[in-house]
C-alpha cells in the first residue's frame, strides 16, 4: 500500500536504528517532515541523512528519553522545528531484563513514563492541528510469561492497556491512539542479529517458532503504524496490531 503524509508532521521518539528508523523513513518516503530522537549520536546522525534525503524537513535531536524533562523539551523543540505535530510514534525501549530496581527503573523510564511525557506534551499541539494519531510500540512480550525479561515484558504490557485508555480520553479531540505489537525483528546491529551469534540456540528455537520461517523485518512494522496513523485506518482506536508472522502461534 502506498502512504501519502505530504504536509504532515511526525515525531518518532527511539528512531536512530531498527524499527524507529524505518518508522521515520516510511514517513519521510511518504512525505511528512519528520522529527526523530535517540541517544546514539552517530547512529542518529546517519538516519537523520538518511530521512533528509527524501527533501522534506528533517529534523534530529540528541535526548535520553528516560529523562522526563529531557523528554518534554524534546517535544517542544521537534513541534517548533516541524511547526506543529500531527502525529506521534513512541518507540523507545530501555530494555530492562534484569528482574531487580535497575530493570524495573529503566523499563519504567523509558518503555513507560517516556511515552507518558512524550503523549502529555504533543497532544495539545496535535489537536491544535485538528487533530491526528498517537501509535506506542509495544511487544508480543505483553501477551505472554516472561522469565528472562519480566520488567520488559511489564512495561510493555502496560503500553497496550495505556493504549485503550488514551483512545477512549482522547477521541473527542479527534486523535486516534493505537499500537503495535512486533515479534521478534532482525536487523544489522539489532538484538537478534547479536543472538545468532552468541545464543544460536536460543536463535534457532525462535526462528523454528514463527510459522513462516524467518525473524521480521524493521520495515514490515513500520508499514503497520503507517497504516495506523493514515486515513485509511480512520475509524480503528484503541487497539494492538500484533506484527509477528504468527509467532505467537506457537508459543
Amino acid at each position: 500500500m502506498s502512504f501519502n503524509f505530504m504536509g504532515k508532521r511526525v515525531v518518532v521518539c527511539g528512531a536512530s536504528r531498527g524499527i524507529g528508523r524505518s518508522i521515520a523513513l516510511g514517513f519521510a518516503e511518504a512525505g511528512a517532515a519528520v522529527s526523530i530522537c535517540a541517544r546514539g549520536a552517530d547512529s542518529l546522525a546517519a538516519a537523520h541523512e538518511e530521512i533528509a534525503r527524501f527533501g522534506h524537513k528533517a529534523h534530529a535531536v540528541s535526548c535520553d528519553l528516560g529523562d522526563g524533562p529531557a523528554a518534554i523539551r524534546y517535544i517542544d523543540v521537534a513541534a517548533e522545528a516541524l511547526g506543529g505535530i500531527d502525529i506521534l510514534v513512541n518507540n523507545a525501549s530501555g530494555f530492562g531484563a534484569t528482574d531487580d530496581d535497575a530493570g524495573w527503573a529503566v523499563s519504567v523510564a523509558v518503555d513507560v513514563m517516556a511515552t507518558v511525557h512524550a503523549s502529555n506534551t504533543a497532544i495539545p499541539l496535535i489537536e491544535k492541528a485538528g487533530g491526528g494519531s498517537i501509535v506506542h510500540v509495544s511487544s508480543i512480550g505483553a501477551y505472554r510469561a516472561s522469565t528472562r525479561n519480566p520488567p520488559y515484558t511489564a512495561a510493555k504490557a502496560a503500553l497496550c492497556q495505556y493504549t485503550m485508555s488514551q483512545a477512549a480520553t482522547l477521541a473527542g479531540k479527534n486523535i486516534r491512539v493505537n499500537a503495535v505489537a512486533p515479534g521478534s525483528i532482525e536487523f544489522p546491529g539489532g538484538v537478534w542479529e547479536e543472538r545468532k551469534m552468541s545464543d544460536p540456540g536460543r536463535y534457532d528455537r525462535v526462528l523454528q517458532s514463527i510459522p513462516f520461517g524467518r525473524l521480521g523485518r524493521p520495515e514490515e512494522v513500520a508499514n503497520a503504524v503507517l497504516f495506523l496513523a493514515s486515513p485509511v485506518a480512520s475509524w480503528i482506536t484503541g487497539h494492538t496490531i500484533v506484527v509477528d508472522g504468527g509467532q505467537l502461534l506457537g508459543s
